[in-house]
């Protein structure tokens, strides 16, 4: 239970001071005005959390587990319900663990006297600033149930975004698994069972065979070496990375990579177009809107970008003017905005941009994959079939040599 310190007047000259348990602060003043006291001040004592050992990933809130909350949240309170009910019901509903953890602290907030978009502020490792911003504009205008669905139909587009690039890369990351697992057993396994036949044969070898044979040895006597150097290679590489320098660097060779360039920026527009539009239409003044959109962008080059955007929207510049600056946003985009802005639909063409986003990164989901499978398959197929030739070429030679 909650503790409260308080600060009271028992008499004309004498003041109290102490602390008291109770569920809210209400209930504390009316306890101390049973006990005759007239309150000066009731505050809630916070308490320094334990640290405590958790498997962080158990209680990772996903996109679709926040998706899910929104939308039942929406039905709840559409069918009648208080919010308080509503909360206490999706709290009951709800499968993942930190959701739930984070759904029972808030209802106890809002029993306090709290907001809902104030206590979901408070928690940006769950509630990104999307979700916060969308539910403050529908508490103030005393449509929250509306703003819940919409945000919900924004977190179910987002995920099934997401989703198709992460089904169009699982089939060629499998395939190339098995490659490199495939190589490295024959590499560290089958070639040096061979070796000793070929050194008995006392005659030289074909210079592929002399290639495969030194690749095995150092794989089977200096692999811990090239495991090491690697795994190096990845630590200094992730922390480099993790610099602002580092991103910009790893974003703008991302955006180089051939067709999977594109796909990363059509992507990020995609998202930009949807976020901004589902802010304005909610109500969400555009320079506030930018700043979220441009915290919720993965490309840190795209998102210097909307900062600068919102940098000359502060000086009075119009958004379609601004956007065609920047390099990155299409002209196609910039002009559909220009054309929302003069005739004030400018939700509308932001929606109509992401939409037609949408079905090209669904084409270019089914072009990267209709491409990558045949390389992938080039690729493993030539260097299985190198290792083949190069095992056979030695007992060929056997057989043509003179009896």
């Amino acid at each position: 239970m909650p503790e409260f310190s308080y600060r009271a007047k028992a008499g004309p000259r004498r003041i109290v001071e102490g602390n008291l348990q109770a569920e809210t602060e209400t209930a504390v003043i009316e306890r101390l005005s049973r006990l005759g006291y007239f309150p000066l001040s009731v505050a809630k004592v916070e308490k320094e959390e334990k640290r405590k050992f958790s498997f962080r990933f158990l209680k990772r809130v996903r996109r679709r587990d926040l998706s899910v909350f929104t939308r039942q949240l929406s039905d709840l309170l559409e069918s009648g319900l208080t919010l308080l009910e509503a909360l206490k019901i999706t709290e009951e509903q709800t499968e993942s663990r930190g959701l739930k953890e984070a759904l029972g602290e808030i209802l106890q907030e809002i029993r306090d006297g709290k907001r809902l978009s104030e206590s979901m502020a408070k928690r940006p490792s769950i509630f990104p600033p999307l979700c916060v911003n969308m539910v403050r504009s529908g508490e103030v205008g005393g449509m929250l149930e509306e703003v819940l669905g919409r945000l919900s139909d924004f977190l179910e587009r987002d995920e099934e975004l997401l989703s198709k690039l992460r089904a169009a890369m699982a089939y060629p990351i499998l395939m190339a698994s098995v490659g490199v697992l495939t190589v490295f057993v024959l590499l560290t396994f089958v070639i040096p069972k061979l070796v000793s036949m070929f050194e008995e044969m006392g005659q030289v070898l074909p210079l592929p065979t002399r290639i495969l044979i030194g690749t095995s040895h150092f794989l089977t006597h200096y692999g811990w070496l090239l495991a090491l150097f690697l795994a190096l290679c990845y630590f200094f590489l992730k922390r480099e990375f993790k610099t602002p320098k580092g991103k910009l660097l790893l974003d703008k060779l991302r955006l180089k990579l051939p067709l999977l360039g594109e796909f990363f920026r059509k992507t990020e527009i995609s998202r930009f177009s949807r976020t901004l539009g589902t802010l304005i239409q909610n109500g969400i003044p555009i320079l506030e809107s930018l700043k979220v959109v441009a915290g919720s962008m993965q490309s840190p080059i795209l998102k210097g970008e909307v900062k600068k955007v919102h940098e000359q929207l502060t000086q009075g510049e119009r958004l379609g003017p601004s956007l065609r600056r920047c390099p990155h946003f299409p002209i196609f985009v910039t002009n559909m905005i220009s054309v929302g802005e003069e005739s004030n639909l400018l939700e509308r063409a932001l929606f109509k941009v992401a939409d037609s986003y949408d079905r090209d990164l669904e084409r270019s989901v089914k072009q990267m994959t209709s491409l990558l499978e045949p390389l992938m398959i080039l690729l493993m197929g030539s260097v299985v079939a190198f290792i083949v030739v190069s095992m056979m070429l030695p007992i060929f030679q056997i057989d043509l040599m003179p009896q």
